[in-house]
């Protein structure tokens, strides 16, 4: 397998999407070749008969990756819940196995795929399968994206600490501004995790209102405050 990012949440709604097209247009305007995956996503809607997932069509969008929708989201599902209970719901059995092997073929010809999970780590794909689990099998580094806002220290430190006990490593984590509205703990929170944590904080990401709107731009958005020194031993030299 080639090298790869797993982008897990402090929970869901937090913006892996954009962290992940953020750091997907970045990466490729780098110079890398970008593969793309998400193993699952839940609450797609229907277009043209089919459930259309539109988290993936953007990460695919972003990197130029030239893998098919289908293949990279072996799972498209109605209700907006777990991939392990909308699957139940809907009669479909999630195979781990053949997630691991679409992996492996991404991977295989990209110089770096980035893997984005549903909800956060403990979130579930199969009934006694985790994301955490996940990441495991892959073996692929961690990049944790939490909200900017009131509550994010405790969700963070819980999810790097569920990190460590897993035996997962994470590169580092991202700050996403979820709203346009003044916040003292936004304006806060870095300074109090770094006395809390040794992970560094690979940016904070202003508050994006409309991705689709900023998709073209997200290269630019995310050059400005995000770094990539952290991620230095999955990326490939240039």
């Amino acid at each position: 397998m080639g090298r790869g990012i797993f982008i897990t949440g402090t929970d869901t709604g937090v913006g892996k999407t954009v962290v992940a097209c953020g750091l997907a247009a970045l990466l490729r305007e780098s110079g890398h070749k970008v593969g793309v995956m998400k193993p699952a996503e839940t609450g797609c809607e229907e277009k043209g008969g089919q459930l259309f997932p539109q988290d993936a069509f953007y990460l695919k969008e972003a990197s130029g990756c030239s893998e098919p929708l289908e293949k990279i989201c072996p799972y498209r599902l109605r209700d907006p819940l777990t991939p392990s209970m909308a699957a139940e719901r809907e009669g479909v059995k999630i195979d781990i196995s053949l997630l691991e092997k679409i992996y492996g073929e991404i991977s295989s010809t990209h110089d770096i795929t980035l893997v984005e999970g549903a909800g956060g780590l403990l979130a579930p794909i199969l009934p006694s399968f985790t994301y955490a689990d996940l990441a495991r099998l892959l073996k692929l580094p961690l990049l944790v994206v939490a909200p900017n806002r009131l509550g994010i220290i405790n969700h963070l430190l819980l999810t790097l600490e569920h990190a460590s006990c897993r035996g997962l490593q994470v590169l580092g984590y991202v700050s996403n501004r979820l709203s346009s509205e003044p916040s003292l703990a936004a304006d806060t929170n870095r300074e109090a995790l770094l006395s809390l944590t040794a992970v560094p904080c690979l940016g904070e990401i202003p508050y994006i209102e409309d991705l689709d709107a900023k998709r073209s731009s997200l290269g630019d958005a995310f050059g400005d405050g995000f770094d990539l020194r952290p991620l230095g031993a999955v990326l490939p030299r240039r």
